[in-house]
């Protein structure tokens, strides 16, 4: 599976981004998918992720703010960021779960104060 992340970038404090992830390849077999993020200097997290009987789970930090959907017929889940924060700065990845997890190449999402 790929996964072609896109749709970061610099917005100051408050403001909004909506991030979107088309997976391709084999994707019959993907039995979760979602966000995850990493800071300068920080460990790679999750912050909105779909199981595989498609719940939505949210890290609390963005929990109210950030919304994860899924278009399947694209192929393509999205994140709606809202309300942003300089502390949701990071590099932004999607995943695919299947045997393995699969990465996106990541898009780099700056909130400004």
């Amino acid at each position: 599976v790929q996964l072609q992340a896109s749709g970061g970038g610099s917005v100051q404090a408050g403001g909004s981004l909506r991030l979107s992830c088309v997976a391709s390849g084999v994707i019959f077999d993907i039995k979760g998918m979602g966000w995850y993020r990493e800071a300068p200097g920080q460990r790679r997290e999750a912050v909105a992720t779909f199981t595989v009987d498609g719940t939505a789970v949210y890290s609390p930090s963005v929990k109210g703010r950030f919304t994860i959907s899924g278009d399947n017929a694209k192929s393509t889940i999205y994140l709606q960021m809202d309300s942003l924060k300089p502390e949701d700065t990071a590099v932004y990845y999607c995943a695919a779960v299947r045997t393995a997890v699969h990465w996106g190449q990541g898009t780099q999402v700056t909130v400004s104060s």
